[in-house]
């Protein structure tokens, strides 16, 4: 690979760490072309881009951009895939579940909305992180709680509220 391909390589990477809020680090090195192909197929359906780097190439694209990844750099070491997506906890979730059959890929680490997790043993903490579309919901549902309840209570006291009205008005 000529200077200039490296180049233009890392400038791909950098504008692509740039762009993207959620970054996983996997080791997928020992799987067989079949479970490979079944990886990549899996990414696909859940809106996954998964691409092999080299680790010098993505460590001075890491460093080049304008975001702050931490202890990241220090895990590329052997086979290095990154994994790219809009939810936070989507290629956790397909890891493990593509773990159930295989004891890879190995998470090497994530950057996932400004946090960095490093270790194989953060994948289930990954997992359970709430997706964006999830926090939104839950704090809509707690929004609604509190109309709700005066809405159901005003109806409910509107029979008694009028009465009371009523009762005032012809007293005076």
């Amino acid at each position: 690979m000529t200077r200039e391909e490296k180049s233009q390589v890392i400038e791909a990477l950098t504008t692509k760490l740039t762009e993207q809020n959620i970054i996983y680090l996997a080791d997928i090195s020992g799987l067989n072309a079949t479970d490979t192909s079944n990886l990549r197929r899996a990414c696909f359906k859940a809106n996954i881009k998964l691409a092999v780097v080299k680790n010098t190439l993505l460590a001075k694209a890491m460093n080049k951009s304008d975001k702050d990844f931490g202890e990241l750099p220090t895990v590329l070491k052997g086979n290095t895939s990154i994994l790219l997506s809009d939810t936070g906890n989507a290629p956790a979730k397909l890891i493990k579940e593509f773990r159930k059959k295989s004891n890879k890929p190995l998470l090497k680490g994530a950057y996932v909305e400004e946090a960095i997790y490093v270790g194989d043993d953060q994948l289930d903490t990954l997992v359970n992180i709430k997706s964006k579309e999830e926090v939104i919901g839950d704090i809509i549902t707690i929004l609604q709680s509190p109309a709700k309840n005066v809405i159901s209570a005003l109806q409910s006291g509107g029979n008694k509220l009028s009465g009371i009205l009523k009762t005032l008005s012809e007293k005076e």
